[in-house]
C-alpha cells in the first residue's frame, strides 16, 4: 500500500521522539574522525511545508515542534540542537515555522563531507521530493525500493559504521512483523550497527508483542522509549510512539532520562492531557 503520506502528520509529537533519538545519535556518531553510512528504510519526502493543505488538515505540528518552538530547551542539549536544526530550515522568515525536516534532511545536517546517506523511499510523489531536496548531495544514494528488503542487501555497508533508520507508515499490519524480521536480519550481517525502530502506541497489547518478538530473537543490547502526549490506555488513537534500538550510543539512555520528563510535561499539558514516557533495558548487552 502506498497511501501514506508524512506530510498530514510532519513535526507532531511523534515526530519529536525520533528526531531527538536521531540528533543525538549521530551527535555522538559523528565525533569519531571515520566514516559513517545512515540509511533511512522509509525515507519520505525529506521536508514538508506545514502551511500547505496537507499539513493543515489537522495540524498536527500544533501538537509537537509548535510546542517546543516557544519552549526554552537550553538545559536539554539535543533537543536545543534539534530545535536549532528546524530553525535552521526556517531561517528565511526566523519568526515563523513554515517547513519542517524529515529524518534524511536532519541526517544531512549532522553528517560531515565524508560520511554517506543512502534512502529509500516507494511512493512516487516522495521520490519527486526526496529527489528535489536531497538529490543533489553528492553524499546521497537514492533507493526507489522496498525500504525492507533494501537494508537487509545494504548491510554492512562499506564504512563498516553505520546507523539504520526504520519508521514505516504500519498500514499494513505485517509491518510489525516485518521489522523484526528485517532488523534481525540486519543485524545478523552487521552485528556492530546501530539500528533505531519507530513504532506507534494504538494497543498496548501490539506493543508487548513487538518487544517480545525482540526479547525472543537472541539480539542482546536493546533500548525502548516512548513519549506520549496521553495515557495509551484511553483508546482515542495513537496517544504515543516509541523508538526500539539495537546498540544505541551508551550515551543516549541518560539523555532521553533527562529529556523526556520535560517533553512529557509540556507535550501533555498542551493537549490538556498527562503526557508519559519510557526508558527501558529491554535485552541487556
Amino acid at each position: 500500500m502506498l497511501s501514506y503520506l508524512h506530510s498530514y502528520h510532519a513535526g507532531n509529537f511523534a515526530d519529536i521522539l525520533k528526531h531527538l533519538n536521531l540528533v543525538h545519535a549521530l551527535e555522538y556518531l559523528t565525533q569519531k574522525p571515520k566514516p559513517l553510512t545512515y540509511f533511512d528504510s522509509h525515507a519520505g519526502a525529506g521536508v514538508y511545508r506545514l502551511q500547505g493543505s496537507e499539513a493543515q488538515k489537522n495540524q498536527e505540528f500544533e501538537n509537537g515542534i509548535g510546542v517546543i518552538w516557544d519552549e526554552d530547551c537550553s538545559a536539554y542539549p539535543s533537543l536545543a540542537l534539534y530545535k536549532t536544526l528546524v530553525q535552521e530550515l526556517n531561517a528565511q522568515e526566523p519568526a515563523a515555522l513554515n517547513f519542517y525536516p524529515g529524518s534524511p534532511w536532519l541526517a544531512s545536517q549532522l553528517l560531515s563531507a565524508q560520511d554517506k546517506l543512502q534512502l529509500c523511499e516507494l511512493h512516487p510523489r516522495e521520490q519527486t521530493l526526496l529527489q528535489k531536496n536531497l538529490g543533489k548531495d553528492r553524499r546521497v544514494k537514492l533507493f526507489f525500493k522496498d525500504g525492507f528488503q533494501q537494508a537487509i542487501a545494504s548491510m554492512p555497508p562499506p564504512s563498516r559504521r553505520g546507523l539504520l533508520l526504520m519508521d514505516p507508515p504500519y498500514e499494513d499490519k505485517q509491518d510489525y512483523r516485518k521489522v523484526v524480521e528485517t532488523l534481525v536480519a540486519c543485524h545478523k550481517r552487521f552485528a556492530t550497527g546501530s539500528f533505531a525502530l519507530w513504532y506507534p502506541v494504538v494497543e498496548r497489547k501490539t506493543i508487548d508483542r513487538l518487544w517480545r518478538d525482540f526479547k525472543n530473537s537472541g539480539v542482546r543490547n536493546i533500548q525502548v522509549f516512548e513519549l506520549g502526549i496521553a495515557p495509551d490506555t484511553l483508546g482515542r488513537g495513537m496517544n504515543g510512539s516509541g523508538m526500539l534500538w539495537i546498540n544505541p550510543p551508551w550515551t543516549l539512555f541518560n539523555e532521553m532520562q533527562s529529556t523526556l520528563p520535560f517533553l512529557a510535561e509540556k507535550l501533555g499539558s498542551a493537549n490538556k492531557n498527562q503526557g508519559y514516557y519510557r526508558c527501558e533495558q529491554l535485552v541487556a548487552e
